[in-house]
């Protein structure tokens, strides 16, 4: 009996038509088996309802150019968008004067510039980016936005601040202050001090276990009471910093899920090479478990951006109040203008909110790929 060894490689085959292409990721994606395809059908079924409706009042019947909301209110009229070009300005700026913008401007393009600088992560000179956006820019914003009578710049008084500059104070300084006073709460609650583990546990429940609204009242009542009256709080710092502890308990539940999930091995390897605690926690530990918990770190900045709404409750002028006060202007008033405020009100959340998480995947799967390396 003679065997025979091939000498060459067979030739590669190329793959099954069905398996390749367009029409093998639509049927693996959408109609992998029966029950995903009935809510496929479903689901197609539900977009080409509200498509076309949503679709002819945003674009096709929408008002882009008015001098005041007449043509808004005729019949078969769609969106106004003439209404948010007209009060572009009093979402943005609120009441703040007409002819002190630029300062709002320039805090606006700075403070852009510099969070820019710190999430993109190739970005050189990473620690005089984090100098600036921690140490300086709070400096400069408060400066610019409140004004000196040192350097020629008219005082404006929160009373006049609002919109979307109200709105952006308030969650950026919350997500600046949550992460790391979270951070430090949760190390708190793993002490083994009993007074400043009792005390951190004390603060997380007592602000887990009451409503945003009641952190609100109090910050905006109570505050003024515990310091002399010369000392008071401005109004627009009592309700930010009840959004900051509040969301900083939170937060501090976040980061203490990813302590958890660290093995014990890695802090007794860190204790071995003789590592103090704050060394063990600033170089071994925390980089572990924050990126653990990136997921949960997002979505709290998220939940917190848009809880920034309860502050109106509070008299605080934020965006979605600016929204709420504009469209009861008689000029512009109408059901569709309505409407078109708060359709505009939602893609302003939206666009911030769905940038944090497309962000956070971003970082998720380079350093997913970093630890495969």
């Amino acid at each position: 009996m003679t065997a025979f060894v091939r000498s060459a490689p067979e030739p590669t085959l190329p793959p099954p038509g069905s398996s390749v292409g367009l029409l093998a990721i639509i049927r693996d994606r959408l109609f992998p088996g029966p029950i995903a395809s009935v809510f496929t059908i479903l689901g197609i079924l539900f977009l080409v309802w509200a498509i076309p409706p949503l679709l002819r009042f945003l674009v096709i019947d929408a008002v882009w150019s008015a001098p005041d909301g007449a043509a808004c209110r005729a019949p078969g009229a769609g969106a106004c968008w003439a209404y948010i070009w007209r009060k572009a300005g009093y979402f943005t700026y609120g009441s703040y004067p007409f002819e002190q913008r630029w300062r709002v401007d320039i805090v606006f393009v700075v403070g852009f510039v510099l969070i820019a600088w710190l999430l993109i992560r190739r970005a050189p000179w990473k620690g005089v980016a984090a100098a600036l956006f921690f140490i300086a820019f709070p400096i400069l914003a408060v400066v610019l936005l409140r004004g000196s009578t040192l350097l020629g710049l008219p005082i404006i008084p929160t009373d006049l601040w609002g919109g979307i500059l109200v709105t952006l104070i308030m969650a950026v300084s919350g997500i600046v202050f949550s992460l790391p006073f979270g951070v430090a709460l949760a190390l708190g609650r793993r002490s083994t001090l009993p007074i400043v583990r009792f005390a951190s546990i004390g603060f997380i429940e007592i602000m887990r276990g009451v409503p945003m609204i009641t952190v609100l009242f109090m910050a905006n009542l109570m505050l003024p009471l515990f310091v002399p009256e010369s000392w008071a709080p401005d109004r627009l710092l009592r309700p930010l910093i009840g959004v900051a502890l509040f969301a900083s308990a939170y937060m501090a539940e976040v980061v203490r899920g990813g302590l958890q999930a660290i093995p014990k091995g890695q802090f007794e390897g860190a204790m071995a090479l003789g590592l103090n605690y704050p060394q063990r926690m600033r170089l071994i530990i925390l980089p572990q478990a924050l990126a653990i918990v990136i997921p949960g770190i997002v979505n709290s900045f998220i939940a917190l951006f848009k809880d920034t709404t309860l502050v109106a409750i509070v008299g605080i002028f934020d965006f979605l109040r600016a929204v709420d006060t504009a469209r009861l202007d008689p000029e512009w008033a109408g059901p569709t203008i309505t409407a078109t405020g708060y359709v505009f009100a939602a893609l302003f959340y939206f666009v911030f909110c769905f940038g944090m998480s497309r962000y956070s995947l971003a970082v998720e799967k380079e350093l997913a790929k970093s630890r495969h390396r």
